[in-house]
């Protein structure tokens, strides 16, 4: 057996974040920069804006073991409660080639009735990938759980590892909400994001916030400051879940976000994805809540459709403001500005054969189809362009 030697952790393998921070003990990636979170207006919105969605380590190397040590950290609704385990993975182009499960680490302990967000620490881990060596060196990418906040320690391999090289590949920067976060994918590579960017081979940024596409100034100046050759914007769920806004407040607020991105990216194509299929709020107002007769999560909505006709938001009402946007910013000159329905990633049909779980959130089988379907319909249209990369 080959001892495994420590490789750095060079800051040009990591792939996915927009700031790298030096820590005592290794490097952290973060997903908004240091001015940004020092804006984040709530403890959730704190953890789950430092989640690892598609973050990972972009890795050049012959070897047949590698191991990653690990402090990683998860929302938890309890000091004490069962966790399952955290699930590395790595890929070969789009191919899953090994995972590797470990105990979680420390606790963001975090409810919406105790929003404290206490911070429990714990041991560190090693995800260990054993069968990966072919005899000759490949690229291979190491993806970082979704949900854990994960800081980097060290890395040690049976071979010398290296930063793979940059490819040309078309940079895709991503916002949305929970949908494009993950929450309910079994692991990294069955978001839809990363679905789509594997089939599609393009270079992920994921910038989803669970609970938190809110149309913040911070992340649309955050996606403006950000390398792209396509941008998307998946956004409505989770302002009408949270009840967060009317339609005079959204119209102008998603006007302003795509202004604020249009300043840093004057000719980068930009696709606004409406909300997919979500039952309750198809044409009623939110918030959506728990319905109190179930012991298991389902959400219905507490609004109705008088409270629309008031001017509460309904998914029906966002996708037509939408896409009214878009055609007239498209008529004024903006023709790289495009829209998608989400109903053509996920509609009443699928509905029917591939429900959502909880009634909001899409399970494995729904966050494949839409990866999918976004890679074909959506990512094939555009090209990269041989820009000059750099790294946070």
């Amino acid at each position: 057996m080959t001892a495994l030697r420590r490789a750095p952790i060079e800051r040009s393998m990591i792939r996915g974040a927009v700031e790298l921070e030096e820590t005592a003990r290794g490097l952290l990636p973060h997903r908004l920069p240091r001015w940004a979170r020092r804006q984040i207006p709530d403890r959730f919105m704190v953890q789950t804006s430092a989640e690892s969605a598609g973050i990972r380590l972009a890795l050049r190397t012959a070897a047949d073991v590698i191991e990653l040590d690990v402090q990683g950290r998860r929302i938890a609704d309890s000091a004490s409660t069962p966790m399952s385990p955290s699930v590395y993975e790595v890929t070969s182009g789009a191919d899953l080639v090994a995972s590797s499960a470990v105990p979680v680490g420390s606790r963001f302990v975090f409810t919406f009735e105790d929003p404290s967000g206490e911070v429990v620490p714990g041991p560190d881990a090693t995800a260990r990938f054993e069968g990966l060596g072919t005899g000759v060196e490949r690229d291979l990418e190491l993806w970082l759980p979704y949900n854990d906040h994960v800081e980097l320690l060290e890395l040690r391999a049976d071979a010398p590892v290296t930063a793979a090289p940059e490819r040309e590949a078309l940079r895709w920067v991503h916002h949305g909400s929970s949908i494009s976060h993950g929450y309910r994918a079994d692991t990294v590579t069955g978001t839809w994001p990363v679905v789509a960017a594997l089939r599609a081979g393009s270079e992920l940024t994921n910038l989803a916030f669970s609970g938190n596409a809110m149309l913040d100034p911070f992340t649309a100046r955050t996606i403006r400051d950000t390398p792209a050759d396509l941008i998307s914007l998946k956004v409505g769920i989770n302002i009408i879940s949270g009840d967060a806004m009317r339609m005079r407040t959204f119209r102008p607020a998603l006007e302003g976000f795509v202004d604020t991105i249009r300043d840093g990216h004057p000719d980068t194509p930009i696709v606004l994805v409406s909300p997919i299929w979500c039952e309750p709020v198809e044409t009623h107002a939110g918030p959506t809540i728990q319905d109190p007769d179930r012991d298991t999560e389902w959400s219905i909505a507490e609004g109705g459709e008088d409270d629309v006709e008031k001017g509460k938001l309904s998914l029906r009402t966002i996708r037509a403001a939408t896409a009214a946007i878009v055609g007239r910013r498209r008529t004024d000159g903006d023709e790289r500005l495009h829209y998608v329905d989400g109903l053509s990633l996920y509609g009443e049909r699928d509905a029917s054969v591939m429900p959502l779980p909880d009634n909001l959130h899409p399970g494995p089988d729904v966050q494949r189809l839409i990866g999918e379907r976004f890679a074909d319909r959506v990512l094939a249209g555009f090209k990269p362009r041989k820009l000059q990369r750099s790294r946070p």
